[in-house]
């Protein structure tokens, strides 16, 4: 099997999982002005904020589900894997020119990064402070999760090479390749009773690292084998049958994420949580998350759900929630100043209001002037004999795909 993908082959479109990103992003956003507004600690509806965070999880299993699925569906129909080089240059496209911008933007734009070392803009730039021993720069913070799905981006070719190469090298089942995608869920157990022993030595971001969270990207991947037609089984018809009930994967969601706001997912402050505490809120984050993506893959486009969900203004700001989420920071900070707020003393509603509408400005015009074009470039070099790609092609949530 070498690594040339089926020109023929053609992108299944999820119109609803655009503006679900949408959601993601506003999560992320509001738990971050909360902080800075000091909301955290404001009985439960403070912690529920706190948990907004759990955007990142839904980022993460996008990742799992839309990248994912081209891998798997050249597996399931004993078909070439897609191309590594194509793969990673469109994830490049993708990422690399707004990540820019906004680390630009940061440094430049808040006093907080004056005096900024050479060595602090090259691991700001190259997206490699998470494995440093020092704090990311300031409006960058968010970045984290960024650094974990470029991990990601960059293991998901090997981890399919090596399915390819031993699972399905003879006759297998979906439940096999789900048992298989679990071994990454022990993996982030496995990682984070370690991770979080180390983070007063010198790896202090060891414990946010990529394998603490496959189990997000697993969630992603597990939907992925559910929705390629040619699997089947017992576990295969649950998910699909769960996804074809929109309303009750978000009420069972909804519970978990009452969970999660409890002190049995550890503290909703910046404190570091127990090993335990942290496992217990990366497998709820993980089941939250995949829940909430779960009809936007299986509910019937004919639903009320997919309706509500596939209005064109919601799946645009999707489709620019990339760079609302790289810019946030940032301009929550320069709002902040310039409003004259005080550190975790309040007005958080106009803070978030600002914030987003700024941020959903700035967003539009990077996706406009630097997106767009940029994500243009993702067939160079393709034999000229590919026909052009389609309107759902371009459109495709997989070419789309962002980070939290």
């Amino acid at each position: 099997m070498n690594d040339r993908i089926d020109e023929r082959e053609q992108p299944q479109v999820y119109p609803v999982l655009d503006s679900l990103r949408a959601v993601a992003s506003i999560f992320v956003v509001a738990t971050h002005v909360a902080f800075i507004a000091g909301f955290y600690t404001e009985g439960q509806l403070g912690a529920l904020t706190a948990r907004l965070d759990v955007g990142v999880a839904i980022f993460f299993v996008l990742s799992g589900f839309l990248l994912g699925r081209p891998f798997l569906a050249a597996m399931a129909d004993g078909r070439s894997l897609p191309s590594t080089g194509r793969y990673l240059w469109k994830r490049a496209l993708r990422i690399l020119p707004t990540y820019w911008i906004a680390v630009i933007a940061a440094m430049l734009l808040l006093d907080e990064n004056d005096g900024a070392s050479f060595g602090e803009w090259a691991k700001a730039l190259t997206m490699t402070t998470l494995y440093g021993t020092q704090p990311f720069p300031y409006g960058l913070a968010q970045m984290w999760s960024l650094a974990v799905e470029v991990s990601f981006y960059l293991a998901l070719p090997a981890l399919a090479w090596v399915v390819a190469r031993t699972l399905c090298r003879s006759p297998w089942t979906a439940r096999d390749l789900i048992s298989w995608t679990m071994v990454l869920v022990y993996v982030s157990v496995g990682w984070l009773m370690i991770g979080y022993t180390l983070v007063d030595a010198d790896l202090i971001f060891a414990h946010q690292w990529l394998p603490g969270y496959l189990s997000w990207f697993a969630g992603g991947i597990v939907l992925a084998i559910a929705s390629l037609p040619s699997t089947d089984g017992k576990i295969v018809a649950l998910v699909r049958q769960l996804g074809r009930s929109p309303w009750t994967c978000w009420a069972t969601a909804a519970a978990l994420f009452a969970v999660a706001s409890t002190p049995l997912a550890g503290p909703v402050t910046l404190d570091v949580p127990t090993a335990g505490e942290g496992v217990v809120r990366n497998l709820l984050y993980a089941l939250i998350a995949t829940l909430i993506i779960l009809p936007g893959v299986f509910a019937p486009e004919t639903s009320v759900f997919s309706r509500i969900f596939s209005v064109s203004w919601m799946r645009h700001l999707g489709q620019i929630s990339y760079g609302i989420f790289c810019m946030h920071m940032t301009i929550h900070f320069l709002i902040f100043e310039w409003r004259g707020m005080e550190l975790f003393q309040g007005r958080g509603l106009e803070l978030f209001v600002l914030t987003l509408a700024a941020s959903i400005v700035v967003a539009e015009i990077i996706y406009r002037a630097v997106e767009v074009p940029s994500l243009r470039l993702r067939n160079l070099g393709r034999r000229p004999t590919t026909p052009p790609a389609t309107t759902d092609e371009a459109s495709s949530p997989s070419e789309q795909t962002t980070s939290s």
